[in-house]
């Protein structure tokens, strides 16, 4: 699904500026940018269904899906205190752009790994705030996010390399062992426009 929204031809031009140079870094280089400046710009306006949370979850919205450069555009609504568990992106590069609010972001470097055991140690904590981009390119890819606010809504913007339907999480085990699991991922539902 493609939603429309004001800006949106104009951050889908700069998105495939991006994704159209030769290497990873300068791909997701130019992502950051393109993400932050639409953030910044304040030209792009994004649907206003993506300001509503779910009571139970973040919610999950697809903006746009690159019919010639195969990349997603999600974006995530965070209710107060929602997250992820430490989690990676099923091998595939992601930006993540923080729009409205602040997200809490823990990186994670794995040590090692025995069967369906990984043991994992934080790598750096990330307050990211309206404004701000980030990459996150395999290897290095687990992390947690969450919505550290008790009563504001966060809405960040996902760039993944194409569409991810799965990904592993990893739920703690003892100590800084966890086990991993696949999950699933799905889209929440898109309100009409009235």
């Amino acid at each position: 699904m493609n939603l429309a929204f004001s800006g949106r031809d104009q951050l889908i031009h700069a998105l495939d500026a991006a994704v159209e140079t030769t290497d990873i870094v300068s791909v997701t280089r130019g992502l950051r940018t393109a993400l932050c400046d639409a953030i910044r710009g304040g030209t792009v306006r994004l649907p206003d269904c993506v300001f509503d949370d779910c009571s139970d979850h973040y919610a999950r919205r697809e903006l746009y899906a690159s019919p010639a450069h195969g990349y997603v555009v999600i974006a995530m609504t965070w209710g107060p205190g929602q997250g992820t568990p430490i989690h990676d992106h099923a091998g595939l590069w992601c930006v993540e752009g923080v729009w409205q609010g602040a997200l809490e972001v823990v990186q994670y470097e794995l040590r090692e790994h025995d069967g369906p055991r990984y043991r994992f140690v934080p790598a750096g904590v990330i307050q990211a705030v309206a404004g701000s981009a980030g990459s996150l390119i395999p290897p290095h890819e687990h992390h947690a996010i969450r919505n550290a606010s008790d009563h504001d809504i966060a809405v960040s913007v996902h760039v993944y390399q194409r569409e991810m339907t799965h990904c592993s999480v990893f739920e703690p085990a003892a100590a800084d062992w966890y086990i991993r699991e696949q999950h699933e991922l799905h889209l929440d539902p898109v309100a009409a426009a009235p």
